[in-house]
């Protein structure tokens, strides 16, 4: 795979010259910080530069960040350059580019599901919420997912039709999506190759997994803003760029705002804001287009409940943007010195417990938890959501050993054949470093502090997911209680995918059942572990 340099997007000399106001960013920066919501970074661009923009230590502008679902509008636009060069159509049968899942049987629906049904989240399947991605069968386990309705007829939010629409590409192509992608829309775009998540096979995940920072967010955004354009050249077919982003699926039955207002080839039209459109990923990742502006917003945040993002984000844009020859006065606020001291929050400075040095030198063995191995979700340094989906979860901490020094906290792990060991710093600061689970290559951030004199907690940062995990050691004697938590709560999450549930299973009995059972799903996943001083 080549390597690509990164180019820059122009930048404005203030956000007033490119039509922007100092004052209302200002506000909406103060009123996510109010509402709680953590955000990670922002751009906002109008004709064509870079307005304003805030990276909230640790995260930079080349940090690469977790889009979850904003990879299906790039798994869409691969689509779209393999429609513009002949390679398939809109109109394919999914079962004839997989001629070996046909059943002896024959079976309507499927005969009659086409690739623009997988685009526009109509194929009809409804495949389990708890799909077990460590095994290597994803296209089988789509096509043995249950009907709920014959294609072309329901809206339903399925991750695993894109996943298709990779497999797809994958046969047609002869290449990876990402190899696909690259001279076509990487490299005009100066995007170096970015991670994608993939199945057993190397085929991309589709629907999540892409990694990005938001510097290559905003060139993607802007790209299809501009029908296709991108510093006079045609990078995305125009036509594309117009038919991806307007309404192909009625989506009205969804009950929140945005989520409501329809559905394009992997985009979404914005019920908040008129004649708006947006690319989106869970944890509000967004790419939103304001047509009638000529501007751009891309924020990454880790706000488990997105439409409490949108609103926010509603009650600010776009009156953000100034109309052509408004006269502005100097701004009354220093909006540049805000976004440089923009930082989320560390452990405070640590003490120095009299345990260290008992602890020095020794090995904590875990008790490994059996049943949530059993139902495959062992618990990792890696928040749930960033192993939810992958085809490796990593798991089970253990072998933990803590060495101290004057600021800083060394923690080494091992989690099956994985072994990492980071740097934690107990001065307020963090460290930097890198770690490999589940077969994927982080870096992170960490720091440590010690809460009485046998509490002990640790955060780790993975940059490129959304979340913190915080592991909480309790020593007593020998005997060490180790509780994990995760920034953003993982029972928040629960409880957000419990209130989305009816818009994803339609059957009001099994949504009721799995409501409950998110409800508590969360108690399991993040189990007291009990271990020793060895």
């Amino acid at each position: 795979m080549r390597v690509l340099e990164r180019k820059y997007l122009p930048r404005s000399a203030s956000p007033e010259e490119a039509g922007v106001s100092s004052v209302a960013v200002a506000a909406f920066m103060e009123d996510m910080r109010k509402s709680g919501i953590e955000t990670h970074s922002f751009m906002i661009l109008r004709h064509g530069k870079v307005a304003a923009e805030c990276f909230f230590a640790p995260f930079t502008r080349d940090t690469p960040h977790a889009m979850y679902s904003v990879s299906k509008s790039f798994t869409s636009t691969a689509i779209g350059f393999a429609v513009e060069e002949g390679l398939l159509s809109l109109e394919d049968k999914v079962i004839d580019f997989f001629p070996e899942y046909r059943p002896k049987e024959p079976d309507a629906r499927l005969e009659k599901m086409t690739v623009r049904h997988l685009l526009t989240m109509t194929s009809g399947k409804n495949p389990s919420l708890l799909l077990d991605k460590t095994k290597n069968r994803w296209v089988k386990d789509f096509f043995d997912a249950p009907w709920i309705s014959d294609p072309g007829e329901m809206f339903l939010y399925v991750s695993e039709n894109i996943y298709m629409l990779c497999a797809i590409l994958v046969r047609v192509t002869g290449t990876s999506v990402t190899e696909f992608l690259t001279p076509r829309l990487y490299e005009p775009l100066g995007i170096p190759v970015p991670y994608w998540e993939t199945d057993h096979n190397g085929i991309e995940a589709g629907g999540w997994g892409l990694m990005l920072p938001v510097e290559d967010f905003a060139k993607f955004t802007l790209c299809y803003a501009q029908e296709g354009l991108y510093e006079g050249r045609q990078v995305i077919p125009a036509w594309w760029a117009r038919e991806a982003t307007a309404i192909h699926s009625d989506n009205s039955a969804n009950q929140s705002l945005d989520a409501r207002a329809g559905y394009g080839y992997c985009f979404w039209q914005c019920g908040g804001s008129q004649n708006t459109y947006r690319s989106d990923g869970m944890f509000s990742q967004f790419g939103i287009v304001f047509r009638d502006y000529d501007a751009q917003l891309v924020i990454n945040c880790s706000e488990v409940d997105e439409q409490k993002t949108r609103d926010c984000i509603w009650r600010h844009f776009p009156r953000v943007f100034l109309t052509e020859g408004e006269s502005v006065a100097a701004p009354a606020v220093d909006l540049k010195a805000m976004c440089a001291g923009a930082a989320l929050p560390a452990q405070q400075v640590s003490f120095h417990s009299a345990l260290e040095k008992r602890i020095e030198g020794k090995t904590i063995r875990m008790r490994k938890k059996i049943l949530i191995n059993l139902i495959g979700f062992p618990t990792s340094v890696l928040p749930f959501a960033a192993t939810y989906m992958t085809k490796d979860r990593a798991g089970n901490i253990d072998r933990i050993r803590l060495h101290f020094a004057e600021n800083e906290c060394i923690m080494a792990w091992a989690e099956g054949d994985e072994e990492n060991s980071v740097v934690c710093g107990m001065d307020g600061h963090y460290r930097y470093g890198q770690i490999r689970l589940g077969q994927i290559d982080y870096t992170v951030c960490c720091t440590a502090a010690w809460k009485d004199e046998k509490t002990l907690d640790i955060w780790i940062r993975p940059l490129q997911t959304i979340a913190v995990r915080k592991l909480n050691f309790v020593f007593r004697g020998n005997r060490v209680r180790m509780t994990p938590r995760t920034t953003p709560p993982l029972k928040d999450m629960a409880y957000n995918v419990a209130e989305g549930i009816d818009d994803l299973v339609k059957n009001s009995l099994l949504s009721n059942l799995l409501k409950k059972a998110m409800h508590q799903v969360w108690r399991l996943v993040e189990p007291v572990h009990k271990g020793k001083l060895v």
